[in-house]
């Protein structure tokens, strides 16, 4: 599991810390650490999201503990990052085993996509992500 973030933490770090906590599985309790009271996540329109959304802290942590049902073995296979500031840009490919019957995939498949999020990051903690998912149907 990743150590918490403090105050002088890199913002880079900050975000790769988060993603693999995700990646562990760890749940509303274990990404509550790297967000702030004030985080906002801005998913941009997808497949699974065709209006796309906006979630404040309460309904992240919410769906983080929900989505532990949905699926399981979350990858991040981080492509690229940029860094400017407090500002970090990360290029992944994603993946997951799906753990119920959903729009375009069946339980157990394999479900990926290509992610692009920024996150801004102050005083050791994300307080926005932006991000623009794009899925690839299952057989693809």
């Amino acid at each position: 599991m990743a150590e918490h973030p403090s105050p002088s933490t890199p913002a880079l770090d900050c975000v790769l810390g988060f993603l693999r906590v995700l990646e562990s599985g760890g749940g509303s309790a274990g990404i509550r650490p790297f967000l702030a009271e004030a985080f906002v996540l801005v998913e941009a329109p997808h497949l699974l999201a065709p209006e796309g959304s906006t979630r404040t802290l309460a309904a992240v942590l919410a769906g983080a503990d929900q989505g532990t049902e949905v699926v399981a073995d979350q990858a991040f296979s981080i492509r690229r990052t940029t860094c400017e500031g407090g500002r970090v840009a990360v290029e992944a490919d994603w993946s997951a085993t799906v753990l119920m019957d959903l729009p375009y995939w069946d339980r157990g498949e394999t479900i990926r996509a290509r992610t692009s999020s920024v996150f801004e990051v102050r005083d050791g903690r994300i307080v926005s992500q932006d991000s623009y998912d794009c899925y690839f149907r299952s057989g693809s």
